[in-house]
């Protein structure tokens, strides 16, 4: 079984956490291209990480991302305690901030399987089983990424939204998951770019806070499943 090294960084500003990210996916990288064949014995200590934060509020977009979907200017973003970043990843604006879960899986799928469209419904299958351990039934949108609720009704309300990127089939980036988040900075964006459907948080759904180190563990315990690992 695959070893995946787990790391909590707590609260973390947006910057630091992914050059973090960065630092830990260029080491992968380059030791990938250095050796390319790994014992069997060596592969199963080979380096994969997971990283949980909680960032301060930042909008991010993705290289993608279209910038009428950020609605209030950078000056007034900053005015609000709002960072903004333009950032590598794919996928349109969301918002990050306390309360919410953010997951940065950074993997070299080359031992997980080749396969992006695979590794995304893992993730939002991640999600999925922790939300019903609440009795929240997670779903995906057909043409999005992400988890949601109810997805094929008018009231669909995204909870978790996924932007990664991947190169040499390595990851980087990952979920956002909104457990106790404050929604409503997420009036400062259209989330994702999708201007008819509303965003929501375990909060919100479930009438009450939810403890953080109660869902960081189960995320972590469906993460093992899912992708048939071992978080160290």
């Amino acid at each position: 079984m695959l070893l995946v090294k787990y790391r909590d960084l707590g609260n973390m500003e947006y910057d630091f956490a992914w050059k973090l990210q960065q630092s830990i996916f260029d080491n992968i990288v380059a030791k990938k291209l250095k050796n390319r064949t790994l014992m069997p014995d060596e592969q199963l200590n080979y380096q994969h990480h997971l990283l949980f934060v909680e960032h301060n509020p930042v909008i991010t977009l993705g290289k993608n991302a279209d910038e009428k979907n950020l609605l209030l200017k950078e000056d007034f973003l900053n005015q609000k305690g709002v960072q903004l970043f333009h950032i590598n990843r794919g996928g349109d604006i969301t918002y990050h901030g306390p309360g919410q879960v953010v997951g940065y899986p950074i993997l070299d799928l080359d031992y997980f399987f080749t396969d992006l469209g695979k590794y995304l419904r893992s993730i939002e299958e991640v999600i999925i089983k922790t939300l019903a351990e609440y009795n929240l039934v997670g779903e995906r949108l057909k043409g999005a990424t992400g988890v949601w609720l109810d997805a094929d009704k008018p009231t669909a309300r995204k909870i978790c939204a996924i932007g990664v990127r991947c190169s040499r089939w390595v990851t980087m980036h990952g979920f956002a998951f909104n457990v106790n988040t404050d929604l409503s900075y997420f009036d400062f964006i259209i989330p994702c770019g999708i201007r008819d459907k509303a965003v929501t948080s375990m909060k919100k759904e479930l009438g009450r806070e939810v403890e953080m180190h109660e869902i960081k563990n189960k995320l972590k315990k469906n993460f093992e499943l899912v992708f048939n690992c071992k978080l160290i």
